[in-house]
């Protein structure tokens, strides 16, 4: 009888301490969300999951004291699932690098979504962050997953980061045309767009001349969101003056 009052006994308090055990494990998740709200400059998505962690953490602890109490021997269980957790921490090196890597990338936001990046080998719009992977939408509207380890492991290149981008493009004439006249026309053409930025000077440089053409330099600087339809308009301006000023362009290019 005594045997059965205390195995009655050890289940009752190990009830009590699942029972408590989900009352903590809910309350430390929520209140890891609710520090979300004093750091808006992170991503919801990490906090998310050190809710998550911080949630089984509690209920894994309830667990040893649970088996403890209905005196279960947990040294050797602990053991076992510390090397069953490295043999598959190494079997899943890569996808747990993954993991690190997207909440680093959570953390300090290089990108956030809506951006404009080129990053892990891959070029396009910022639709989604994960833990594992970056969901990017390239301009032909594909979309592409690029693991978070890949983008982590090099450099990342955040084109929506500053409101004002440079756009950079090359102006071949022929050789032995009016150099005087050619940068004239140049500067007129530019003057004339609306949406190139007048408190960065432009800039209109002789680049190159050889025996076949002469190859001039231009810089001016536009809003992010003008900066692609800006550069065919402009291409088109700096022709069209060029020609009115008697000379053809035989190239004009655009820097990415």
């Amino acid at each position: 009888m005594s045997w059965w009052v205390n195995l009655f006994g050890d289940l009752l308090v190990a009830g009590a301490i699942v029972a408590v055990a989900y009352g903590v494990a809910g309350w430390a998740a929520r209140a890891v969300r609710d520090v979300a709200d004093d750091f808006p400059e992170l991503d919801e998505a990490l906090f998310g999951f050190l809710a998550s962690l911080a949630r089984y953490a509690v209920l894994a602890l309830a667990a040893i004291f649970v088996l403890g109490r209905l005196g279960i021997e947990t040294t050797a269980l602990v053991a076992l699932v510390a090397a069953a957790g490295l043999a598959l921490a190494l079997a899943l090196q890569g996808t747990l690098g993954s993991l690190i890597a997207g909440l680093v990338l959570l953390a300090l936001r290089p990108y956030k979504v809506g951006d404009e990046i080129e990053a892990g080998g891959q070029s396009g719009t910022v639709a989604a962050i994960g833990l594992f992977t970056t969901e990017v939408t390239r301009a032909d509207n594909a979309q592409v997953l690029v693991p978070n380890g890949r983008i982590w492991a090099g450099a990342i290149t955040n084109f929506s980061h500053h409101e004002a981008r440079r756009l950079d493009l090359s102006v071949a004439v022929p050789q032995g045309a009016d150099l005087r006249v050619v940068e004239e026309a140049l500067r007129d053409a530019i003057d004339t767009e609306a949406r190139i930025h007048d408190a960065r000077e432009p800039i209109v440089k002789l680049q190159v001349l050889d025996q076949e053409a002469v190859t001039f330099a231009v810089r001016v600087w536009c809003d992010r969101e003008e900066r692609g339809m800006l550069g065919p308009d402009l291409i088109a301006a700096l022709s069209a003056r060029l020609g009115e000023a008697g000379i053809t362009a035989t190239a004009i290019r655009r820097a990415p």
